[in-house]
């Protein structure tokens, strides 16, 4: 059975691997020069310096996986960082290690088999993990220190299906998502940038078992009934999804059951 709004997603693999680039850049240009004991409103207890040592780790940590094709979860995520001591330099230190993460991402047959933690056991998991892992910091950053933010409507109606797509295998380390269960109940994200063209929807459904993507139509062909209905900019929907907003701010279109709401961003807040 095919999940809803599949069309399109995955993105091409040389979309990730420019974004990452482009993202990574963006990011150290935010927190260059920013004081990197500014607290991080949305990433709760920590600061820039922080924040900025998540991202350059995190990356090179994914490159170490990349190169090696890992077949299995690794032990331990230790790799050689190269951190500087002084914490004014960790922005030049994440753009510094641009090219080493570009060459890889171009050296890496995406379709590769490999181990990752979400559905798509292949490379390209983990470009397209890279870069909403990035682009989504950036925004933290970015919000730190009094910035505007804009996201690519194309990039961002992609990160919500990745999101959506990976979320069931996520309470290996989110374990408030493996009791994320119901009887049935259905909710229905749907971003509409109708400037860009973009009209999506994705429908989750809580089962007994725990929760699953499910297409717009029932068995019989029939539309399903959403329980709860999110609806948003795309670029809207992937930041609150990745618990940066609530569901009941202005930019979004809300119809349905709050309380199926509330328990859907109570156990996905990760």
């Amino acid at each position: 059975m095919e999940t809803t709004s599949r069309a399109g997603h995955p993105l091409p693999y040389d979309t990730y691997r420019q974004a990452v680039e482009q993202e990574t850049l963006r990011f150290a240009e935010v927190v260059q020069g920013a004081d990197p004991a500014t607290a991080v409103p949305s990433c709760p207890e920590w600061t820039l310096a922080e924040l900025t040592r998540h991202v350059g780790s995190l990356q090179r940590w994914f490159c170490t996986l990349l190169s090696g094709l890992v077949q299995e979860r690794p032990r331990s995520r230790d790799v050689e960082l190269g951190l500087p001591e002084r914490v004014q330099e960790y922005a030049d230190w994440v753009a510094t290690g641009v090219p080493a993460v570009a060459a890889v991402l171009r050296a890496t047959d995406p379709h590769a088999a490999m181990w990752a933690w979400g559905e798509d056991q292949h490379a390209r998991f983990w470009a397209r993990r890279m870069l909403f892992e990035t682009l989504v910091h950036r925004v933290d950053a970015e919000r730190a220190v009094g910035r505007e933010s804009e996201i690519d409507p194309v990039l961002a109606a992609d990160g919500v299906d990745e999101f959506l797509v990976n979320l069931p295998y996520a309470g290996v380390f989110a374990p408030a998502v493996a009791e994320l269960r119901g009887t049935g109940e259905t909710i229905a994200f749907q971003c509409t940038d109708a400037a860009e063209g973009i009209s999506e929807e994705w429908r989750v459904r809580l089962e007994t078992d725990g929760l699953r993507l499910v297409p717009r139509a029932g068995a019989d062909g029939t539309p399903s009934e959403a329980q709860a209905v999110v609806r948003g900019r795309a670029a809207d929907l992937l930041l609150l999804l990745y618990g940066r907003g609530s569901y009941k701010e202005s930019a979004f279109d809300v119809s349905g059951e709050p309380p199926l709401l509330d328990t859907w961003f109570t156990h996905t807040a990760f």
